[in-house]
């Protein structure tokens, strides 16, 4: 009977271990600070943390796909220097669009990189991310950027605007989760990235079109940090030209802490957000209860070697391995 109770409970840990960890930290930070379950608070944290969820996203689907991206950060300057420059050069209706495309093509390189030459993911999109940092300083001069006419624009909407008192990075960020969840869970797609993850040369020879597939979960990923650089550029109206750096980190912290695997073929888009959340109310609660700013790099980092323990001790079963 204690084994079975033991083995249910590994089961529930496993399973949810994520959404139970979630309420341990919203807890222990209520108690620390009363101030942290406040409903100004809350919805602060998480539209602070829209940013960094719409790209955690998109980078679901490719680490679920058996791939890493590191790009996502230089990729999200890129976008917010490309739109905020545009924006008084082209106007804010063309601006937009045209920075989509310019995000998209970067993608689209990534991913014929990873998927069709069949690349190291890890060396492409590390190559990459200082790639598109020079693209960015090139395209910029070096310089930041603002918009001209702050106060005339509706460009703000996206990064500063409300909808029934609901911010609209909070939608954006929600809707877009939602849409990407019914993709990857509903969808022959996304059970196709799953197969891909799981065991890519199953499911090639199960007629699945590996590369193909590939390719499609970095032209996912380059539009959600499209959709991240627009809610940053419109959140501000003006930006340094690395403002994405380091993001990556943080992004991948996400999406690990959401339960997918390094290895690929598991995690879900829900739990991403979860992860998101976590990463969000932990900077806020070191905050309030009044630690520096730069403890969260280091709480991040503990995060993540944590995550990935805990992702390799569920595959073999024991938390400690047994050869020395």
């Amino acid at each position: 009977m204690a084994e079975l109770t033991k083995q249910g409970i590994g089961r529930v840990l496993a399973k949810q271990g994520i959404l139970i960890a979630f309420v341990v930290f919203m807890i222990g930070f209520a108690l620390a600070n009363p101030r942290f379950i406040a409903v100004d608070n809350i919805s602060g944290v998480i539209r602070s943390s829209a940013i960094l969820g719409v790209m955690a996203l998109g980078v679901t689907f490719v680490v679920i796909g058996g791939n890493l991206d590191l790009s996502v950060g230089s990729m999200m300057s890129f976008s917010t220097i490309v739109v905020l420059d545009l924006h008084d050069k082209i106007g804010p209706t063309l601006a937009i669009p045209a920075m989509f495309g310019l995000t998209l093509g970067l993608g689209a390189f990534i991913g014929f990189l990873v998927g069709y030459l069949k690349l190291n993911s890890l060396i492409v999109t590390l190559g990459m991310l200082s790639a598109i940092h020079g693209l960015t300083l090139t395209w910029s001069g070096g310089q930041n950027m603002d918009i001209a006419d702050k106060s005339g624009t509706w460009f703000s909407v996206f990064g500063q605007g409300n909808i029934a008192g609901v911010p609209v990075p909070i939608l954006i960020f929600a809707g877009l989760a939602i849409v990407l969840s019914l993709i990857l869970s509903k969808t022959p797609f996304g059970r196709k990235v799953y197969a891909v993850g799981g065991n890519g040369k199953a499911a090639t020879f199960s007629g699945i079109p590996r590369a193909r597939i590939v390719f499609l979960t970095y032209l996912i990923s380059s539009f959600c940090v499209a959709c991240a650089g627009l809610l940053q550029a419109s959140r501000s109206l003006g930006s340094q030209n690395t403002v994405g750096q380091g993001l990556e980190l943080e992004v991948l912290a996400a999406v690990i802490l959401g339960g997918a695997s390094l290895l690929g073929g598991s995690g879900t888009i829900f739990k991403t957000v979860i992860g998101v959340l976590i990463l969000g109310f932990i900077q806020n609660g070191l905050l309030l209860m009044g630690l520096a700013f730069y403890v969260q790099y280091v709480v991040t980092w503990v995060i993540i070697i944590l995550a990935v323990w805990l992702d390799i001790a569920a595959k073999r079963g024991r938390l400690l391995s047994q050869i020395a």
